[in-house]
């Protein structure tokens, strides 16, 4: 007689806050993923806790992280906030999925990473776009393409952001934090030549400070390059066009935020033929979830390394120098 396959036990999740992105996206990707439940929610409002679905709900952080039924945290604060309550979730002995961007400095990342490292500790920045079956397939297919020469990358909306931590410089608003490491993490990714060696920036900034829009040109030693365009107030657009030796791959439409409804196409040609592969919507938050549930009970999948997003917060880091010093060229460090 055949033995069943035992199942693994659910990972155990808990969210800090309970917002937009909470409501709409992770907290319905929890409860539809295979191997996860919301175990726990905290919020300022206890209610809005609640409102999602947990098995408890906290009307405080710190009592979240003192909930050992809990594994895994992910942290839905603003952008100020991730670093400390991500040291606080690690050195809790939880594992933590931040909102990107992971920090506000490469050195934040490396402070989270040495927690990480200290504790034993995962540690997964919540760059969603990044598990979607179509990023994954260009990825594949840009390998066919030999050497990356060019990217254009950006991702531009009309914010109407009155109120929104997005506009507070302290809280790590602007256009660059919101969106730009969306496109920045892409040229990387693209390129895959590690940081660029050069940085040259330019802002549009608002009345609180924020940039409101922000353009970069990232150069490598190889000679690729990559061109960043980020806004937080404008037209509203996404576009990720990568050009190799042998041809090209494009992701139109939704090139970040393609979500449950959107199906969504590749466009790959190679310098003989186009082709237009379709791809089925799917729900990328569902998939980081599951793969992220799955690594933390030993089985199979993959998560961002922090390596990657300490990355795309070094250019992060290089463009706002470099746009505040009247776009003086900066070396990522």
């Amino acid at each position: 007689m055949s033995r069943a396959i035992p199942r693994r036990r659910p990972v155990r999740w808990g969210f800090l806050g309970a917002g937009v992105i909470a409501r709409n996206a992770l907290g319905p990707a929890v409860a539809a993923a295979d191997g996860a439940v919301l175990q726990a929610a905290a919020a300022r409002d206890v209610e809005r806790a609640a409102a999602l679905g947990p098995v408890t709900a906290y009307g405080d952080y710190r009592a979240l992280l003192d909930d050992e039924e809990v594994e895994a945290v992910y942290i839905a604060l603003s952008n100020d906030l991730h670093l400390p309550w991500t040291v606080a979730a690690l050195r809790a002995g939880k594992a933590v999925l931040c909102e990107k961007p992971l920090a506000l400095t490469a050195a934040q990342v490396d402070e989270m990473a040495a927690v990480a490292a200290e504790t034993g500790g995962l540690l997964v920045e919540a760059s969603w776009y990044r598990w979607h079956p179509r990023v994954r397939l260009a990825q594949r297919r840009l390998s066919e393409l030999g050497r990356v020469r060019h990217v254009a990358a950006g991702f531009t909306f009309d914010g109407q952001l009155d109120g929104n931590y997005r506009l507070e410089v302290a809280r790590g608003g602007g256009a660059m934090y919101d969106v730009g490491c969306y496109a920045v993490s892409a040229c990387l990714w693209a390129v895959g030549e590690g940081l660029p060696a050069e940085v040259v920036a330019r802002s549009t900034y608002g009345g609180t400070g924020v940039d409101l829009v922000t353009e970069a040109i990232l150069s490598w030693e190889s000679g690729a390059e990559a061109e960043v365009r980020a806004g937080i107030s404008g037209v509203e657009g996404q576009w990720l066009v990568a050009t190799g030796e042998r041809g090209e791959i494009e992701l139109p439409g939704k090139s970040y935020a393609s979500w449950t409804g959107d199906a969504t196409e590749l466009w790959v040609s190679d310098g003989r033929d186009s082709e237009r592969v379709p791809l089925e919507a799917t729900d990328a938050y569902r998939i980081m979830v599951e793969e992220m549930s799955s690594v933390l009970r030993g089985g199979p999948g993959w998560v961002l390394p922090v390596a990657e997003s300490r990355q795309t917060a070094a250019v992060l880091d290089a463009a706002r120098t470099s746009a505040a010093d009247g776009s003086a060229p900066v070396r990522p460090a």
